[in-house]
């Protein structure tokens, strides 16, 4: 298991970490986190040992942070790290070799990435002849030739197109089902939403939510849609345990909260009117994100 065990880190007057402690283990597919400046970045440097924490740690499997661990991890940076006058091939085979690969080993892994990220074409072609897209699928193929048993990836998904993010999300699953502890930061919160198991999220270096996805949305409760023949003016009769969120000239959206029935809301409307449209929902991702940065009332750690 990965583990990020109170994590503190300043640069100067500037607290990038404060407190930060969540885990991800082997198999789980975790999406990290937060708006722009929140920590993510120093939070993955520290979980590779690029950065050193002023105080806490990161643990993997119950150990430190060590070069044997380093070797065992694939890490993409938030700053792509490839050799522009490099062939893809010949620049992935360097790679697995500096984690310790075999000659043979290496070139073998380095083929079958190529072929498997669409990049069969460019296998010869430097590093700085390929688009953005080609240069992003070539730094997965760097974070993935060694076969680690680690992956940190930060913002994996920046700049690529619809096939190509098909694409990444497809190898990150696989990973994550052949057992490997992914952790990945993105701002596509309803891509993190189809594809984590979990998530963390953190708004200035403090965890502000964490927990398995659907745990999370059932947490936020429901929202419920309602349309009324006689108005609106029913919702001044809501229940206990049910809140308004909008209405419009048609529509009432109510939120329920954890544990409530849509009955009671239901029939509270009924008594000003037929009713014409229910439609129940949990919240969206994106909506769960903006309560828990926005110092909503989350609570931010939900059991799975």
């Amino acid at each position: 298991m990965l583990e990020f065990q109170d994590l503190r880190r300043s640069f100067g007057d500037v607290v990038a970490l404060d407190g930060l402690t969540f885990s991800v283990a082997p198999g789980e597919l975790c999406g990290f986190l937060g708006p722009n400046g929140a920590g993510k970045t120093t939070a993955m440097r520290c979980a590779v040992g690029v950065t050193t924490p002023d105080s806490g740690q990161v643990r993997w499997r119950g150990g430190h942070i060590d070069i044997e661990v380093r070797r065992r991890t694939g890490y993409m940076p938030e700053e792509r790290g490839l050799y522009p006058k490099m062939r893809v091939h010949e620049q992935l085979v360097y790679l697995a070799r500096l984690h310790g690969m075999g000659t043979a080993d290496a070139d073998a892994s380095a083929s079958a990435w190529i072929d498997r990220l669409g990049l069969a074409e460019r296998t010869n072609s430097p590093v700085e002849e390929l688009s953005l897209g080609n240069q992003q699928r070539v730094q997965l193929a760097a974070a993935l030739v060694h076969d680690p048993e680690l992956l940190v990836l930060d913002e994996p998904f920046s700049g690529l197109d619809p096939i190509a993010t098909d694409v990444m999300s497809d190898v990150l699953l696989e990973r994550a089902r052949a057992g490997v502890a992914v952790v990945f930061s993105s701002h596509q919160l309803d891509l993190v939403e189809g594809l984590c198991q979990k998530v963390a999220v953190v708004a200035e270096g403090r965890l502000v939510l964490h927990g398995e996805v659907a745990a999370l949305k059932a947490s936020g409760g429901r929202r419920l849609r309602i349309q009324v023949d006689g108005g609106t003016g029913w919702t001044a009769d809501l229940p206990p345990g049910a809140e308004l969120l909008a209405a419009t000239d048609e529509h009432v959206t109510v939120l329920l909260q954890p544990g409530e029935d849509a009955g009671p809301v239901l029939d509270v409307a009924r008594t000003h009117g037929r009713l014409l449209d229910v439609h129940l929902e949990q919240p969206r991702l994106s909506e769960l994100f903006r309560a828990a940065v926005g110092n909503g009332h989350l609570d931010p750690e939900v059991s799975s």
